[in-house]
C-alpha cells in the first residue's frame, strides 16, 4: 500500500522531541523580490543540516528489537548518511554506511564522529550501494534506503504537515527533488488535507530523473552530470516515489545552473541563510521562471544547508557572474609605459571595481608591443557590463573577450 495521510501523521507522533520542528517564516525581502508574498521552511536548521533526519528517524524508530541489535546499512555520500549516523547514535542502533571514494571529506568525519562505520568503496554510487547490499545479507543487517522506502517518506511528509499548520493559506508549496522521498511525502500530506494546493518540484536541468519519468509514463534512468545542486543528481527516481508523485505532484520544472548560483547567493544576501545548491533549488525556480504565482501565498522548502566550504566561494562568484555583478574582460593594449594606467582609468571612468588583473605576454598575438590584460571586474548589473565595453571600445581599446 502507498504510503497515506495515516502514515504520515503517524510518523510525526513517532519522531515528536526527537527532530526539529523547523520554522517557516515570512521572507519581506523574498516576497519583494519575487512578487510573492513568501515563507521559507527551514529545514536546513536540523541538527545533520537536512530534511534527511525525519525519514532516518521514523524508520530507525520502527526496526525489531533484533534489527536493532544487528544494525543498519546504507549507501549515501551526503545528507541520508548524516542523518542516520546521527539518530542511529541517539537510539544506539548500529550504522554502517557505505560511501564513494570520492564522497566529501566533511562527510566522512562528520558521520564518523556520530559514531557510524564508514566504509569507502567505488566510484559511483551504484558500486557503493552494490557493496552495501552485499554486506547487508552478509551481516544479517537492515538496509536503508536513501529515499524510496515507505517510512523515510511518510517521515519526509511531515514537512507537509508543519507548513499548513504554520501557514494555513499557502497557494502553492514549492519542493526540490532528487530521488523524491521528500516530494512524495509532502505532496500526500499537503494534497490530502488541502486538495487545491499546487506542488511544484524542482530538479536540476543535469538530472532531470522525475520530470524525464513523468514525460515518458514510466521510470528513466537518466546519467546525471555534475551540478551545483549534487544533492538532487539522482540517476534514477525511486518507484514509490514516481506512483506517489504521479498522483500529487502538479507540475516539475528544471532549474539550471546560473540560477542555483543566483539562488544560494540570494539567500545568503537577503536571508542571511547559507544553502546548499540542492536547498535553494527551491527559490531557484521562482528566479528562472514565471510559474504564475503572483500575489499568492508561496512556501519555498529549503531543505538543506550542508554545502562544502571549499566551495562556496566558487558558487557565490558563479551567482556574482550570473547577476551581472562579477565579469572578466580580456583587452589587448600597450605593453609600454601608461598602457595599463590608461585601461584601468576607463575601468574607473566607468564606475567598474578591478579585482584581479592579469597580463598574458605569450599569447596576446603577433605584435610583440602588445599584451593581453585579463581583468576581473566588480560591476553593477549586465547593463553595467554593456555600457564599460561599450566605452572601452569608444577609446578605441581592443576587447577581445567578455564573460559574461
Amino acid at each position: 500500500m502507498p504510503v497515506t495521510l495515516s502514515d504520515i501523521r503517524a510518523a510525526r507522533d513517532r519522531i515528536a522531541g526527537a527532530v526539529y520542528r523547523s520554522p517557516c517564516p515570512y521572507s519581506l525581502l523574498l516576497s519583494r523580490l519575487t512578487g510573492c508574498r513568501v515563507f521559507c521552511k527551514l529545514d536546513h536548521l536540523q541538527v545533520t543540516g537536512s530534511f534527511k533526519e525525519r525519514g532516518a528517524r521514523n524508520r530507525l524508530s520502527k526496526l525489531s528489537d533484533e534489527q536493532k541489535r544487528h544494525g543498519v546499512i546504507a549507501a549515501s555520500a551526503g545528507n541520508h548518511a548524516l542523518a542516520l549516523a546521527y539518530h542511529g547514535k541517539q537510539l544506539a542502533i548500529p550504522v554502517t554506511v557505505v560511501m564513494p571514494i570520492w564522497a566529501p571529506l566533511t562527510k566522512v568525519t562528520n558521520c564518523r564522529a556520530f559514531g557510524a562505520t564508514i566504509i569507502q568503496h567505488g566510484e559511483s554510487f551504484d558500486d557503493a550501494k552494490s557493496r552495501a547490499l552485499q554486506i547487508c545479507d552478509e551481516r544479517k543487517m537492515t538496509y536503508v534506503h536513501g529515499f524510496d522506502d515507505d517510512d523515510i517518506i511518510a517521515g519526509a511528509g511531515t514537512i507537509g504537515l508543519e507548513i499548513l499548520e504554520d501557514v494555513a493559506d499557502v497557494d502553492a508549496v514549492i519542493i526540490p527533488v532528487g530521488g523524491g522521498g521528500l516530494i512524495a511525502g509532502a505532496s500526500v500530506a499537503l494534497k490530502s488535507i488541502k486538495p487545491g494546493i499546487r506542488v511544484i518540484g524542482v530538479e536540476t536541468q543535469n538530472a532531470p530523473t522525475l520530470r524525464a519519468s513523468l514525460d515518458a509514463g514510466k521510470i528513466v534512468k537518466i546519467p546525471s552530470k555534475p551540478t551545483l545542486a549534487d544533492g538532487l543528481a539522482i540517476s534514477e527516481v525511486g518507484a514509490r516515489c514516481y506512483e506517489l508523485a504521479k498522483r500529487y505532484v502538479d507540475e516539475v520544472v528544471l532549474v539550471d545552473e546560473a540560477h542555483i548560483a543566483r539562488a544560494v547567493l540570494r539567500l545568503l544576501e537577503l536571508e542571511k541563510t547559507v544553502l546548499e545548491g540542492a536547498g535553494a533549488a527551491s527559490l531557484a525556480a521562482m528566479l528562472q521562471y514565471d510559474l504564475k504565482l503572483a500575489g499568492k501565498t508561496v512556501v519555498l522548502v529549503l531543505c538543506g544547508g550542508n554545502i562544502d566550504l571549499t566551495q562556496i566561494s566558487r558558487v557565490i562568484d558563479r551567482g556574482l557572474a550570473a547577476d551581472g555583478r562579477l565579469c572578466r574582460f580580456v583587452c589587448s593594449i600597450s605593453d609600454r609605459p601608461g598602457g595599463l594606467a590608461r585601461l584601468t582609468s576607463l575601468f574607473a571612468q566607468a564606475g567598474a571595481s578591478v579585482k584581479e588583473i592579469d597580463h598574458d605576454r605569450n599569447f596576446a598575438g603577433a605584435d610583440i608591443a602588445t599584451v593581453y590584460a585579463n581583468c576581473v571586474l566588480e560591476t553593477r548589473d549586465h547593463a553595467h557590463i554593456d555600457e564599460i565595453e561599450k566605452s572601452l571600445r569608444a577609446a578605441g581599446v581592443d576587447v577581445v573577450s567578455r564573460t559574461p
